[in-house]
């Protein structure tokens, strides 16, 4: 009994590989020691890669290639079961409907369009934005952890005299200087984390709408202009630029985490090592997604 190895795309894999006549490239698809796979791409020819839904194991992997290397017109295919990638060198009659039945015919689910490349690109924004939001953060929180806060409630771990020279700190000019680094700090990260959630909000306030990113973009700004105020006019008042930072990484995440999954690197193939040969061909290795 063979489990999984009788269902699904698997199945379709194998078939497709009895059906050729290839020869199976092996049970547990390892990889040579000897260097990355190299294929020979003729200089004409062109790539497209799809997003794909089925593969499971690295045998998947080889078993496609293998398909797809057999395929009339393709000159290589790399496929990363990690990504759900698939990239495929073919000659220019080879339309991208012909490739997709070909990956349809082994099992798989194809991503309609270019979506491949779209969720890649979103992913990596995605990713960049989570980064800035933490990053930026907790850059804001140390200063407020370490400074503000002990001069704002009594009773913690800070003696008194160490309250009083940390109230003299910001008394001082030292002070504007300190805000102008919280300020910067959080506004970068709430430009470059919620760039697409500011965005939508002001295409909601043009239409007359009233969403909630209407209203988080709103009062971030806010909280924002408030401490701005604070710190550097004779408004008084507390500087919250902390709340911000705490927000913008709060939503950050939660978008990211809680909304539709998406690759996190590329995984189609690229030409690491190409040379030109007497016949225009390229000699293109095959990095199997950057393993």
């Amino acid at each position: 009994m063979r489990g999984d190895d009788t269902r699904g795309p698997r199945s379709a894999l194998e078939a497709a590989v009895e059906q050729r006549g290839i020869d199976d490239p092996g049970v547990d698809g390892s990889e040579s020691d000897s260097g990355p796979r190299v294929a020979r791409v003729p200089a004409d020819h062109v790539n497209d890669t799809f997003e794909v839904d089925g593969l499971e194991t690295k045998r998947d992997e080889s078993l496609l290639e293998a398909v797809l290397a057999d395929h009339d017109g393709v000159s290589a295919a790399s496929a990363t079961q990690r990504n759900g990638t698939v990239g495929i060198h073919h000659d220019a009659t080879v339309s991208r409907d012909d490739l997709r039945e070909a990956l349809e015919s082994c099992g798989l689910v194809v991503a309609p369009g270019d979506k491949a490349f779209e969720s890649r690109r979103a992913s990596q924004f995605a990713s960049a934005r989570v980064a800035v939001a933490v990053l930026f953060g907790l850059m804001v929180a140390t200063p407020y952890i370490g400074v503000l806060y002990p001069t704002r409630v009594e009773g913690l771990f800070y003696d008194p005299v160490t309250v009083a020279y940390l109230q003299s700190i910001l008394e001082s000019a030292v002070a504007t200087h300190f805000f102008v680094n919280l300020a910067a700090l959080s506004g970068i990260a709430f430009l470059v984390a919620c760039g697409p959630i500011i965005r939508r909000a002001l295409n909601a306030a043009a239409r007359g709408q009233v969403t909630r990113e209407l209203g988080f973009v709103t009062g971030i700004v806010a909280v924002f202009g408030y401490s701005t105020l604070a710190a550097f006019t004779g408004f008084g008042g507390n500087v919250h630029y902390d709340l911000v930072a705490y927000a913008v990484a709060g939503v950050t995440l939660w978008t990211h985490f809680a909304g539709e999954d998406a690759p996190l690197d590329d995984g189609t193939t690229h030409p690491t090592a190409a040379t030109d040969d007497a016949d225009g061909d390229e000699r293109v290795a095959l990095t199997d997604g950057g393993r």
